[in-house]
């Protein structure tokens, strides 16, 4: 009996992206699978970050900025005149490069901080913020001092928070570009041990330069170059027998 396909969370069609006369996307179209991660590698100005961008509509938000073509979320065109920016970026969290936290504002309020920005009520929010924080495996570490400022924490730590500020609006897709950029190689190991906990409930696009930590964390990879799509298959196709040899050129070192 064949395994059930696993449903689609997210489409491509034909997404290009502009800053200003610059084309930094041509025509990206895929699909990106539900309760997975989908990795997205290439070199530096490849377009990974504009792509993601691109998903939540953050890179309207760039001047001279515009986006052709559709990316759809369960089936509806996120930029669709019916949709509104702020409550699709509820569906639809992001976590950045270098962590983000407001530093004067205590733990608590980071978690919470979200929800209060999309205007969704936080009756719940002592439970909310344990459930969150257990979620990024934080909790032990912060709940004696949850009305500590943020910038009292460790980069790692911070950025587990930032996840866990996402989380607390509960989306259902987690874009998270270069997360451990920032981090030494302790943080990136336990940011990487929770993407594995978390897959399984969330949809995550993950933009990393690092080839390993693709090859270790995601279902799928895709690769981009000069701002097209090469390829995307299973991460162990894309890494063992590309398909294309510029996929092969890049992941073996020739360039990049």
């Amino acid at each position: 009996m064949s395994a059930t396909p696993t449903p689609v969370k997210l489409s491509m069609h034909e997404l290009s992206a502009w800053y200003g006369d610059r084309k930094v996307l041509d025509r990206i179209s895929f699909d990106v699978p539900a309760t997975r991660i989908t990795a997205i590698i290439g070199p530096s100005g490849c377009g990974k970050s504009t792509f993601i961008r691109c998903i939540n509509r953050m890179h309207e938000l760039m001047a001279e900025a515009r986006v052709q073509g559709r990316v759809e979320l369960d089936g509806h065109d996120v930029y669709g005149l019916e949709v509104a920016p702020e409550q699709l970026r509820r569906r639809v969290g992001m976590v950045f490069q270098k962590p983000n936290p407001f530093p004067t504002m205590s733990i608590r309020d980071n978690v919470l901080a979200g929800l209060r920005l999309t205007g969704t009520p936080a009756s719940d929010g002592d439970d909310t913020v344990e459930q969150v924080l257990r979620a990024v495996a934080l909790w032990d570490e912060v709940r004696d001092r949850l009305r500590s400022r943020a910038d009292t924490l460790s980069a790692g730590q911070q950025q587990r928070l930032c996840i866990a500020r996402a989380l607390a609006v509960r989306p259902d897709v987690l874009l998270m570009d270069e997360p451990c950029a920032a981090l030494d190689p302790i943080a990136t190991a336990r940011i990487e041990d929770l993407l594995g906990d978390l897959r399984t409930r969330y949809t995550i696009v993950l933009v990393t330069h690092n080839m390993q930590q693709a090859a270790r964390v995601s279902d799928r990879t895709g690769f981009f170059l000069g701002g097209q799509l090469v390829e995307i298959d299973d991460t162990d196709i894309i890494f063992t027998g590309p398909g294309d040899p510029r996929t092969e050129d890049y992941i073996t070192g020739k360039f990049g």
